[in-house]
């Protein structure tokens, strides 16, 4: 084990970074500073909004910077990088040794989306690694990784806040004793894209398993009577059932291979509701079908 680093410089920028940042602050590191990506235009007014990660250092009166290269005046001993959302330059990295917590089992899920590819693809289980991070995405040695098992039906953001939980203990554990001993990525690296908002649209021929994986995103979407209609949550259907692809029958949806029941929906324009709500107000007939 290596010594316990005291004076650290925390990357990171979405929701998913906030607990490891408030546990190492918690722990009693001394965060020096925090690098998070620049304030976003949001909403019609196109007010400015910082990162979730920029407010919790506010409020943990941590200063705050945008600027990756001012993490080389921080005096620290080390970074830690958790969903900063950038690659970190070479330079910057010669400057200071910095460690990385990422989503995933490495090398399996290099990149960007790395929880959304393990669900889409249907694996049965990812996990969290803390490694060193070198100049490649997500390429360097890892430290430690910690299993967790997917449930088939649990949607991304569960598991996401699952793996952020193991990996907030993983990463204060692991700096609390000292680093340890690195050790090579074992296996075959596979790239985890951004999710590409094209690929959120339902194929409704496409078999249910594979559409029951695009929902658990919560960000889905399908067309009915010309209007978008957002699928939240949905499940498999149980039992045989005729169904075409898009065709509606209560709640039950057909697909190329079976059907799913739609669990939440979000109709162009109105908010969040249960399925059967949405089907007790449009009433679809016989003719409808979801995608058209």
């Amino acid at each position: 084990m290596g010594p316990r680093p005291e004076r650290l410089v925390f990357l990171g920028s979405p929701e998913a970074a906030v607990p490891p940042l408030r546990a190492l602050v918690a722990a009693g590191f001394d965060v020096a500073l925090v690098v998070s990506q620049p304030d976003r235009k949001r909403g019609r007014g196109g007010a400015l909004v910082p990162s979730p990660v920029k407010s919790a250092a506010v409020e943990l009166g941590i200063p705050v910077t945008d600027r990756v290269d001012d993490v080389v005046e921080a005096g620290a001993d080390l970074g830690v990088v958790v969903a900063y959302g950038r690659l970190v330059k070479p330079h910057v990295l010669d400057r200071l040794p910095m460690v990385n917590l990422h989503f995933s089992l490495l090398p399996r899920w290099r990149g960007a989306a790395p929880v959304e590819r393990a669900v889409l693809a249907g694996d049965g289980e990812t996990g969290v690694c803390l490694m060193a991070l070198e100049e490649g995405l997500d390429t360097g040695p890892v430290y430690a990784c910690e299993v967790v098992a997917i449930d088939p039906m649990e949607s991304v953001e569960s598991l996401r806040n699952r793996l952020v939980a193991v990996g907030t203990d993983l990463l204060v554990a692991h700096l609390t004793a000292g680093l340890g001993e690195l050790e090579p990525q074992q296996g075959v690296a596979t790239y985890a894209a951004k999710i590409d908002p094209a690929e959120l649209r339902i194929d409704w021929s496409r078999p249910a398993a594979e559409i029951h994986a695009l929902t658990r995103l919560g960000r889905a979407w399908t067309t009915f009577r010309g209007k978008r209609l957002k699928v939240l949550a949905a499940r498999p259907g149980e039992g045989a059932r005729s169904l075409e692809p898009g065709g509606i029958d209560g709640v039950a949806v057909g697909s190329g291979d079976g059907w799913l029941e739609l669990v939440e929906v979000q109709p162009e324009g109105k908010g969040a509701q249960a399925a059967d709500a949405w089907r007790n107000g449009a009433r679809p007939g016989p003719d409808d079908r979801l995608g058209q």
